[in-house]
């Protein structure tokens, strides 16, 4: 059972004493019962405490916290509280629970895993009725959401980690498609579970993990942003289909790497490229709006996607851009900081420095046989962002008479990756 040291709840007071983070907050409730708020644990450190009775813990602006426990419960809290300022503060009635809270937080604005409407749903963990007990005790509630971001602010081992499982990737993309290119010059088949195998094998051999399965789709599997070869679907790739591969990695307990590049088995179709075009336009307008904006950390999440969102659509393909433009990125490879989204979710939260993104824009008409992305990722730093991979300039054209390092060149318009994210950060 891990130890709940002060060191949490001191980050948590100073996060509250940021007025950027924290206006208008008197203090932050953290509410879990039975991981219902998975944020709890993370916050005060708990590692895999057995806890089967609902606790609240108070922490205010300034001044002593608290800890709102059940009393059959108090042994345990003690030895995961051994040396935190807190005080305990047991219950066992349900009317002494909420006597407690009234006396805590009443007449008070406090911060708690919620979002209205559930407009973020990756922080709103608490339960109407906990919400309706919390204000009936007095308090008015806001939203955590930006003060969580606050902790999920990656170091400098963090980037260098990532930086690392970016390499790799760089390395297994590079293998994947110079199989497939040469698969194709050969006229031998090749499927999407070969090239998976080859991806999974690197990403191994560097000591890395990627979760699960990585995605190589070809032709309208493509088309499925989430497709996963296994099974009965391992498509063999033909002359005049599309590539996509997906890949991620990590270094175990540090942030992913998660990049997205694309082929085409033969010359692409005007199509193609057009829709090609208008996914790169995209992802290049979300990193200049980035470049201008986010370092005065007021730029939102939504923005960024409605920006992206907005040169698919006027290229004529917006009704195929399926999903938001980007995710958190960190220890989990979809974090719980700020998403680019203006479509499944409408994202307020601030892109703050030190956290992560991935700027993903893609194109998916299933009913044409194929699909494109383009993913790179993004590190918020207080000067402006840091872009963390290379970007692609142009489809892989695979199978022709050129060897492979010329059709690479080629996708990188003839640039190194460190080139290329030294030229576009």
């Amino acid at each position: 059972m891990a130890n709940l040291t002060p060191d949490p709840l001191r980050r948590i007071q100073a996060a509250l004493q940021d007025p950027e983070l924290a206006a208008g907050i008197d203090g932050w409730l953290i509410y879990d019962f039975r991981g219902l708020n998975p944020h709890a644990a993370t916050l005060l450190s708990l590692g895999e405490a057995f806890l089967t009775r609902r606790y609240f813990v108070w922490i205010p602006k300034t001044g002593r916290p608290a800890l709102l426990h059940h009393r059959i419960e108090g042994g345990t809290w003690r030895r995961l509280l051994a040396g935190a300022e807190v005080d305990f503060v047991p219950y066992s009635a349900h009317t002494e629970l909420d006597g407690h809270l009234a006396e805590l937080i009443g007449g008070q604005t406090i911060a708690m895993e919620y979002s209205p409407l559930g407009a973020v749903p990756y922080v709103s963990y608490v339960d109407a009725g906990t919400l309706e007990r919390v204000r009936g005790a007095g308090a008015s509630v806001v939203s955590s959401a930006d003060l969580l971001q606050g902790f999920l602010a990656w170091n400098d081992e963090d980037l260098a980690a990532h930086l690392r499982a970016v390499d790799v990737l760089m390395q297994a993309k590079d293998l994947a498609f110079e199989l497939i290119h040469q698969r194709l010059q050969a006229g031998q088949p090749v499927t999407e579970l070969e090239v998976q195998a080859v991806i999974a094998r690197e990403i191994r051999s560097a000591g890395m993990v990627s979760g699960h399965p990585v995605n190589v789709s070809f032709a309208a599997n493509a088309a499925d942003s989430h497709y996963e070869p296994g099974g009965d679907l391992n498509a063999t790739l033909e002359m005049g289909q599309c590539v996509l591969i997906d890949l991620w990695a990590q270094e175990r307990g540090r942030p992913y790497g998660d990049v997205t590049w694309v082929g085409f088995a033969g010359q692409p179709s005007d199509e193609y490229l057009r829709a090609w075009q208008a996914v790169a336009a995209a992802r290049d307008e979300a990193l200049a709006l980035l470049r201008a904006k986010s370092a005065s950390g007021q730029l939102e999440g939504w923005e960024v996607d409605r920006a992206a969102r907005t040169v698919i659509e006027q290229a004529g393909f917006g009704e195929h851009f399926t999903h938001r433009l980007g995710h958190s990125l960190g220890v989990q490879i979809h974090a719980s900081g700020a998403n680019l989204d203006d479509l499944e979710t409408h994202d307020t939260r601030r892109l703050l420095p030190g956290l992560a993104i991935t700027v993903e824009p893609g194109v998916y008409p299933a009913q044409r046989g194929y699909g494109i992305r383009s993913e790179v990722n993004v590190l918020l730093m207080p000067t402006g962002p840091r872009l963390t991979t290379p970007v692609q300039a142009a489809p892989f054209v695979l199978g022709g008479a050129d060897g492979w390092p010329a059709v690479r060149a080629r996708g990188l318009g003839q640039e190194s990756g460190a080139e290329e994210r030294a030229r576009l950060s």
